[in-house]
């Protein structure tokens, strides 16, 4: 054990996250709209947070309305 090496841990390279909405140009989401509101989902039902997604603030907050509009609709789990 005492001829072990130090380890040295690399960092990983993380590319920046882009609104894939804004790079649409998605101005309002709809939440009849359930193919975009599944993308943003997790099998569960729950919605995926922004440092996953990597949406801006105001898609972010567009997007949970519409998820949760859904809901009440039975649209969406």
């Amino acid at each position: 054990m005492k001829n072990m090496k130090p380890r040295r841990h690399r960092r990983k390279i993380v590319r920046q996250k882009v609104c894939r909405l804004c790079e649409n140009k998605i101005f309002n989401i709809d939440f009849k709209d359930v193919e975009l509101i599944n993308h943003y989902q997790t099998e569960g039902g729950k919605i995926l947070p922004r440092r996953i997604t990597g949406n801006c603030y105001k898609h972010q907050k567009m997007l949970a309305i519409a998820v949760k509009r859904a809901r009440v609709l039975a649209l969406v789990l």
